[in-house]
């Protein structure tokens, strides 16, 4: 992998845990004003959908080492 595709899935990376916290925070704040409940809840299914995206950009990030 070259060093210009690592940097963009870094970028990558960097933007969807960002994006991933901005979710926590709305998340939380949909919680505390007392919003719908099913709006809570995909807004959940988003966050952890962007936790799997974050899985897999880190796996391409770290390189697999035999032991």
């Amino acid at each position: 992998m070259s060093e210009q595709d690592q940097a963009e899935i870094r970028l990558e990376f960097a933007r969807t845990k960002q994006e991933h916290a901005d979710f926590d925070a709305a998340i939380n704040a949909m919680i505390e004003v007392g919003c719908d409940p099913l709006q809570v809840q995909r807004m959940k299914k988003k966050k952890l959908a962007l936790k799997d995206k974050l899985s897999k950009l880190e796996d391409k990030i770290i390189p697999d080492i035999i032991a």
